[in-house]
């Protein structure tokens, strides 16, 4: 009998877990104390270790997010779907050895595969973008989370993604930029049942003190193999 009022109190917990506490959840699995920028592959190697599951884990609540702002979305989430299912392809290869990433793109560094379109270099990459604009809106609810929601996906989008975007994605974002919801009803998709927009606030400021060092850490790995400016193909 208390194994099963056990068991019920777990699966309403897991029922009560928000996407933004989830995140939070694999974030901290995933958490960097201090910063390190990574100039040589001795340190991105020996020192850096970027767990890939949690990584991918991670990105998967991002779609979850991003399917609550909307079609706006698509062309991103579709993004996200294809790389995510790429990495996890070179995972299953050999589940010890790149359950780094660093070790992936390490390897695709020495073949002289970084830079191929189907590349697993370009899908962290592009993963690593899609953290980027996540962190952005992210950033701007929290500092005000009565703004207008079509101008922070938009700032959002122009600062992290629209840069490498071409210009056809380009042109279906702004078209389906029009379908974003407004700020109330995209809070409260966001919230559990009977959470404040105080404890949403708080949860997305945790979110992002985990994302910031995380993202370096990223940013500065995909640099020293020279992957970090490459645009969609």
């Amino acid at each position: 009998m208390k194994r099963k009022r056990c068991d019920m109190e777990e699966a309403t917990k897991k029922k009560k877990m928000t996407e933004i506490r989830s995140a939070i959840e694999e974030l901290s699995v995933l958490s960097i104390a201090k910063t390190t920028t990574v100039t040589t592959e001795t340190e991105a190697t020996n020192i850096i270790n970027l767990p890939l599951k949690p990584l991918l884990s991670f990105c998967k609540i991002i779609v979850q997010v991003l399917d609550k702002i909307g079609p706006t979305m698509a062309v991103l989430r579709q993004d996200i779907d294809q790389n995510i299912q790429r990495l996890e392809k070179m995972w299953e290869t050999d589940p010890i050895v790149y359950s780094n990433l660093v070790e992936i793109l390490r390897k695709e560094a020495k073949e002289g595969s970084s830079k191929k379109p189907k590349s697993c270099s370009r899908a962290a990459l592009w993963l690593t973008r899609a953290m980027d604009f996540t962190l952005a809106l992210m950033q701007r609810l929290v500092k005000d989370m009565s703004q207008n929601m079509q101008q922070a996906v938009e700032e959002s989008y122009n600062l992290t993604i629209k840069p490498w975007h071409g210009w056809i994605s380009c042109a279906a974002f702004k078209v389906a930029l029009k379908l974003v919801p407004n700020n109330n009803t995209f809070i409260n998709v966001l919230a559990g049942k009977d959470e404040s927009y105080q404890m949403v606030q708080d949860d997305i400021r945790s979110l992002i003190s985990l994302l910031i060092p995380l993202l370096s850490q990223l940013h500065s790995i995909l640099e020293l193999y020279e992957v970090h400016k490459l645009k969609s193909t």
